[in-house]
C-alpha cells in the first residue's frame, strides 16, 4: 500500500510540473500574440513618408529600427528553436513589406513555439554572451522586442504621432 501512495505522489508531482511548464509556454504564447499587434500597430501608424525618419544620426531610422527587430527574431528562433525560415515579401512599398515580414515572422515563431517540446527549454545553447538556456534566449526575444518597440514609440511622440494604446498581455 505504501508503494501505491508513493507512486500516486510521484505522478501527481510529475503532472504539477509539466502544469507549471504548460502554464509558463502558454503565457508565453498570449504575450507573443500581444506583442505582434503592438508592433505593427506601431508599425502602421507611422507615414510611409516618415520610415526614415531617426531622431539623432547615431540612432536607426524607424525602418531599420522594425528590421532589425524581425532580423534579431529570425536569427534566434532559427538558431535556437528550429524554426523555418519565414517567406519574405516582395512588396515595393518599404513600410508595407517591413509589416508583412514581421507578421509572417511572428506567426511562423508563434508555430514553431506551440510545437516545440517543453522541456527542451531546460536545454543549454552556446550564445555570444555565454551559455544559456532555451527558456532565457524564449525570454530574450520578447524582451529585444520590448526594447526597441519603446524607441519606436519615441519616434512617433516625437512626430507628433499618438502611439496606439499599450497591450501588456
Amino acid at each position: 500500500m505504501r508503494s501505491i501512495f508513493s507512486i500516486l505522489i510521484f505522478l501527481l508531482s510529475l503532472t504539477t510540473l509539466q502544469a507549471q511548464e504548460n502554464l509558463y509556454k502558454q503565457a508565453w504564447l498570449e504575450k507573443w500574440q500581444n506583442s505582434k499587434a503592438y508592433l505593427i500597430a506601431i508599425a502602421e501608424q507611422m507615414p510611409d513618408s516618415l520610415y526614415d525618419y531617426k531622431p539623432t544620426e547615431r540612432e536607426m531610422s524607424f525602418e531599420e529600427q522594425l528590421q532589425h527587430i524581425n532580423g534579431n527574431m529570425e536569427w534566434l528562433a532559427t538558431t535556437y528553436f528550429d524554426k523555418p525560415e519565414a517567406e519574405v515579401s516582395t512588396a515595393t512599398n518599404s513600410k508595407e513589406r517591413i509589416i508583412a515580414n514581421l507578421a509572417s515572422s511572428f506567426d511562423l515563431i508563434l508555430e514553431t513555439i506551440k510545437a516545440y517540446p517543453e522541456k527542451r527549454f531546460a536545454e543549454q545553447v552556446d550564445f555570444f554572451a555565454g551559455e544559456k538556456s532555451r527558456l532565457q534566449i524564449l525570454n530574450l526575444l520578447q524582451d529585444h522586442i520590448t526594447h526597441h518597440r519603446g524607441q519606436l514609440i519615441v519616434y512617433l511622440n516625437l512626430k507628433g504621432l499618438k502611439p496606439p494604446q499599450y497591450s501588456g498581455w
